[in-house]
């Protein structure tokens, strides 16, 4: 372990994408870092799997807020374009349904309006120019007082946006439905559930989750990004900028406990039974493992209760080597459930796997145009919503074939026929997504976004116990790629801040 003293070093547990942000921005500072992960990779929830001699993202597949990275680099003295390949892509998801119907959103907002105009009739061209502005004053309203900045309350929001600013925190409709609002904007009910299904890149339904949510779709039109070498070649190279700078990262080194002295975090013991000491721990699991006494009893007091909502979406996955043909796939491919709510109703109130889910494909090998031979074999990954009970009601083998089968069956229906291969086969159930993020139950981001107090509820950078800090997609300010990294960064700033004070 490091030679610097205990008071010196930081420990940060977990080297997800928050944790990954965290230890460079500390070690960029000069402080000392020790980096504990449990599994033989850096990523977290970005991962990768093994299929044959092939290599699948099996996690996040959309890269946006490229700004968030390049930020992070920076002020490492790298440059994002320096450690990773990135494109831009011009179709931004394809979309399909039983019917067939099929809609492409483009990154370019105008070409999108018009394909809608084909789609669904001019009317709805021009209602969707209207609500991509609205959802950009929604981004613009929150980005600075909300999403960068350490925990608000509702009451710290309306300070920051000053009295001037309160009619744009009122038209960010905090109190009303993303369905609702959609319902209301949109006559296609194809558009509400195109538009709606961006709850679900927090982990929530639409027809729970506010209407902020509608920042998402803006986000999205700003840019979305190919990695070259795939999404897990982010963490790779997050994690060797972080030992650039002299963090040092332990794989399978799990840590049992959070060490608490003089109700002060003191460092941590690994499930080797090793004890090392830090005057600094930023915790970058999720927040129920510490409430639920995971790391400690001692530990249990570093969030709130209320802090703890309901679980967001969990996932069942198909990660496949498997040729295709009748449907011309692009990167990012959605099929839509025929009963949009049908679907969140059974994942949320009943807690099963829905009868007839909405899939996404993330086709691997594929760009904008989807040039890939029909009949050859490439990388896919195809997954359907679940509930977060994979450690109290873990789907039975029986039903987790049933979804498979509906599952593909509706691909079919859509014109896309996918031969596979138990051999070129893996898939990950909410039960193995439990197993691998301790005290989620599977749930992939954190509480739902479900309700205007949802995003007030999650915690901040500081926990409850002095010199233990929070990151990670469980807090502030939320679930994705580019939250999980803000979150590091704000947990990072609160160390420097309080290091300063001692």
């Amino acid at each position: 372990m490091s030679s610097h003293s205990a008071r010196s070093r930081a420990i940060v547990v977990g080297a997800g994408i928050g944790g990954l942000a965290c230890a460079i921005e500390l070690a960029a500072r000069g402080v000392a870092v020790e980096v504990f992960e449990r599994s033989g990779a850096p990523g977290g929830k970005m991962r990768e799997v093994a299929i044959g001699d092939a290599r699948l993202d099996a996690g996040p597949t959309v890269f946006t807020m490229r700004w968030v990275l390049e930020e992070l680099f920076a002020s490492a003295g790298t440059e994002l374009a320096a450690e990773v390949g990135l494109k831009p892509i011009e179709v931004l998801a394809r979309h399909a349904w039983e019917d067939g119907g099929r809609l492409d959103l483009f990154a370019d907002r105008a070409r999108t309006a018009d394909a809608i105009s084909a789609f669904s009739g001019p009317g709805e061209g021009q209602r969707y120019l209207e609500f991509c502005q609205e959802a950009a004053g929604i981004y613009r309203t929150l980005e600075a007082p909300y999403i960068r900045a350490h925990r608000p309350s509702p009451v710290g929001l309306v300070g920051r946006v000053g009295p001037g600013g309160l009619g744009d925190l009122w038209r960010i409709k905090p109190f009303a439905t993303l369905w609702s609002v959609l319902s209301r904007r949109f006559t296609d009910p194809r558009l509400r559930q195109l538009i709606g299904r961006y709850a679900t890149y927090c982990g929530s339904s639409p027809f729970l989750a506010p209407a902020t949510l509608m920042l998402i779709a803006h986000v999205e039109q700003e840019g979305v990004w190919l990695v070259e070498g795939g999404m897990h070649r982010l963490a790779q190279a997050m994690a060797q900028v972080a030992d650039g700078l002299g963090a040092r990262i332990h794989y399978r080194a799990p840590v049992a406990e959070v060490l608490i002295k003089d109700r002060r975090a003191r460092g941590v013991r690994l499930d080797s039974g090793e004890r090392v000491e830090a005057g600094t721990l930023i915790f970058n699991g999720d927040i129920a493992a510490l409430a639920g006494g995971r790391l400690g009893a001692d530990a249990r007091r570093a969030v709130a209760p209320s802090a703890l909502g309901t679980r967001s979406l969990s996932a069942l996955t198909w990660n496949l080597v498997a040729p295709t043909e009748g449907f011309p796939l692009v990167r990012h491919t959605v099929f839509f459930s025929s009963d949009y709510a049908a679907e969140f109703e059974a994942i949320f109130r009943a807690g099963r796997l829905p009868t007839i889910p909405t899939v996404y494909i993330c086709a691997q090998d594929r760009g904008d145009r989807g040039d890939w031979p029909e009949g050859q074999p490439e990388r896919l990954l195809c997954l359907v919503n679940a509930p977060a009970t994979g450690d109290t009601r873990p789907p039975s083998a029986s039903e987790i074939e049933q979804c498979a089968e509906r599952t593909f069956s509706l691909l079919e229906r859509c014109g896309l026929k996918v031969r596979r291969d138990p051999h070129q086969s893996l898939v990950t159930t909410p039960a193995r997504f439990a197993e691998l993020f301790p005290a989620t139950g599977g749930a992939l981001y954190g509480q739902a976004s479900h309700g205007w107090q949802a995003s007030f509820t999650r915690p901040g950078s500081r926990s409850r116990i002095p010199g233990l800090y929070l990151a990670g997609g469980s807090t502030h300010p939320g679930a994705g790629v580019p939250m999980a990294a803000i979150s590091g960064r704000l947990a990072a700033s609160c160390v420097i801040e309080d290091l300063a004070s001692t």
